[in-house]
């Protein structure tokens, strides 16, 4: 049953109950007019004024007052009708905007009690002392139970935030762990990559420079010693990809200008890295970015022949949420659509593509290449 039925039975139980019990009492004509007055005021305040304003308390102060006039007339009719406070004071509770008005609005029922009394039983002292003790214990009762069970919700809404919290601080965990060993895993292979094959490589070159010296220069010793350089150089290309980017103190322009400088001195090409001035972007951004333009610059490594490559690091004019990367080169160009596949951009697409991000080439047979990626980031700033 919903709110509004329930309480709707509530009511309607609470006026037949008092109904019978005026019956019963079988008080003069006066009082069966006063108690009958109340009980149908109490259920037509209901029908008009309080279950139009059950999901909305804020205007109920009025429902309260009217209540407390039914209760007054009641039990002027019958103090036996005094039993309507069982359902009096759940008003004065639920039809608050805060706890201090529904202490307000229980004095009022209470107020409304005691007149009551007043009328039905008179001032005599015994008349005084049963109706402050009945106003005592009753409105005492209210206010504990009241005050109880706020605090008991208010447990319950702190305890839901706290848990709300903790679900989410558990799924950082979860992600960062995920990420914690994906980045091991990087790290791991790039020091096997180092320690086995780039070092093999290293002296198959040193091998083929001997062997020109001793047997003389030829064409295949050359041939030999420059594909195991192009291997070796290929091989640190792909260790430096695998790599973290730095401890917590490194930020992604300094990373950007290692790799421009590396890359520089081991090709020859003129490399130029521009970042925006005071760029921030969180961590996982960060990394997103070093990758692409790593895979960009092996790229060009093995297909450009470029003599210059220029890196800019981007906010876009207008967005605030999204960071943009260009790489471009001078160098033979390509035709992107029949041969995609063979320069290895779909894995920086793909890459992109996992944190909603897009990759546009645009390049043609000798006109150079310019990679243009875009990808949302959480506290851009610049």
């Amino acid at each position: 049953m919903t709110a509004r039925r329930v309480w709707s039975a509530a009511v309607i139980g609470m006026a037949t109950l008092l109904g019978v019990l005026l019956v019963i009492t079988g008080r003069d004509a006066l009082d069966a007019v006063l108690g009958t007055a109340g009980i149908v005021l109490l259920v037509a305040a209901w029908f008009t004024l309080g279950l139009p304003r059950l999901d909305d308390p804020r205007g109920a102060p009025v429902f309260v007052g009217v209540v407390a006039v039914a209760v007054a007339l009641m039990v002027s009719g019958s103090p036996t009708l005094a039993i309507v406070q069982g359902i009096a004071y759940p008003i004065a509770w639920v039809f608050c905007a805060s706890i201090r008005r529904a202490v307000v609005q229980n004095i009022v029922i209470a107020a409304g009690v005691t007149i009551g009394f007043l009328v039905s039983l008179g001032t005599t002292p015994g008349a005084l002392l049963q109706t402050g003790f009945t106003m005592i214990v009753s409105l005492g009762f209210s206010l504990a139970m009241g005050f109880w069970i706020a605090h008991m919700s208010e447990l319950g809404e702190r305890n839901g935030r706290l848990l709300a919290e903790l679900q989410g601080a558990q799924s950082q965990i979860a992600t960062l762990n995920r990420e914690a060993g994906a980045t091991a895993e990087r790290e791991h292979l790039a020091r096997e990559l180092h320690d086995t094959i780039a070092q093999d490589l290293t002296g198959l070159v040193m091998l083929a420079q001997r062997a020109r010296r001793e047997l003389g220069d030829s064409e295949t010793l050359r041939m030999i010693e420059e594909n195991a350089r192009a291997t070796l150089a290929e091989t640190r290309a792909l260790v430096a990809a695998s790599a973290a980017l730095g401890d917590e103190s490194t930020d992604l322009a300094s990373a950007l200008h290692r790799l421009a400088e590396r890359f520089s001195r081991e090709t020859g090409v003129a490399v130029t890295c521009e970042v925006a001035v005071g760029l921030a972007l969180d961590r996982e951004t960060e990394v997103v970015v070093l990758r692409c333009v790593q895979e960009a610059l092996g790229n060009a490594r093995k297909h450009a022949r470029a003599s210059r490559i220029s890196i800019a690091v981007t906010i876009p004019d207008g967005d605030g949420h999204r960071v943009r990367v260009a790489i471009t080169d001078d160098g033979i160009g390509f035709d992107p659509d029949s041969a995609r596949d063979g320069f290895g951009l779909s894995g920086m697409t793909d890459r992109l593509a996992l944190v909603h991000g897009t990759l546009t080439v645009r390049s043609a047979p000798g006109t150079g290449t310019t990679l243009v990626a875009e990808l949302p980031a959480a506290g851009v700033t610049a």
